[in-house]
């Protein structure tokens, strides 16, 4: 279907909208395996996503109807798997600029690719890319963030919404075309090449850099400086004993 208000190239111009699914992500990657060919930049989203996935396992909660929880296809076959965070950095640019006109300065992409207004978390993606040799054919991109919704289920401590940050309901729809739009801009930039760009701009918008904070790894308490974040994606942190570099599952942040 046509959509008028996603003004970008591809991105949205496919949008299928599911009042139910267990997860986006599961349903593009099961759309991908049938023999329709399905159009880059075609997008899914879902009213009620009852099994949404995060990173490291985690389930996403979302109340229906408030939030957006939606993936998009794209396929960056011009990156190699050694590139693959440099898609990371350009999907979490996009959704940095598009909210940021919204939140302000207080807006920060926590490493690798979660949503932050301050100390509080209000969104999240989880890419799952299809390699074909060394070149990733697919990749679905599952975003999930919290705009309308107030409560929150007791676990998700540090969890907050648009709405709890200003006081005020958005539409989900033009909030989606706005991140729609910004993905497929950086998307386009990396196709071009500019990775020292999006490298540079994406550590300038990290949440926690350059601050002495506590850390986990290990079982063991550290305090530690985000000093940068590898070409790969590995986050670079600087403690007594010297610069280390971690995965996503060899370190956890604290709060302090």
């Amino acid at each position: 279907m046509q959509n008028n208000i996603f003004s970008g190239l591809f991105v949205g111009q496919n949008l299928v909208e599911l009042k139910q699914v267990d997860s986006t992500n599961t349903f593009l990657k099961n759309l991908l395996s049938n023999s329709t060919p399905v159009p880059e930049g075609t997008v899914i989203m879902a009213e009620d996503q009852f099994a949404g996935r995060g990173q490291r396992d985690n389930t996403w909660h979302a109340q229906p109807g408030k939030n957006l929880t939606f993936s998009i296809l794209l396929n960056p076959r011009f990156l190699t798997a050694q590139q693959q965070f440099d898609l990371t950095r350009a999907v979490s640019l996009g959704v940095y600029d598009a909210l940021h006109p919204l939140l302000g300065d207080s807006l920060k992409i926590k490493w690798p690719n979660d949503i932050y207004y301050a100390d509080k978390k209000f969104g999240g993606m989880l890419i799952e890319n299809v390699l074909q040799g060394n070149q990733i054919k697919h990749s679905v991109i599952g975003i999930g963030l919290n705009v309308n919704q107030e409560e929150f289920h007791p676990s998700a401590t540090n969890a907050t919404s648009i709405k709890k940050i200003l006081q005020r309901d958005y539409d989900l729809k033009n909030i989606l075309a706005e991140i729609c739009n910004c993905i497929e801009a950086y998307y386009l930039q990396i196709k071009a090449a500019k990775f020292v760009q999006i490298r540079e701009l994406y550590l300038h918008h990290l949440y926690r850099l350059n601050q002495g904070r506590w850390f986990k790894s290990n079982g063991e308490k550290f305090k530690g400086v985000i000093k940068n974040v590898t070409n790969e994606g590995l986050l670079v942190v600087e403690q007594d004993t010297g610069e280390q570099q971690y995965n996503l599952k060899e370190i956890e942040f604290l709060n302090d």
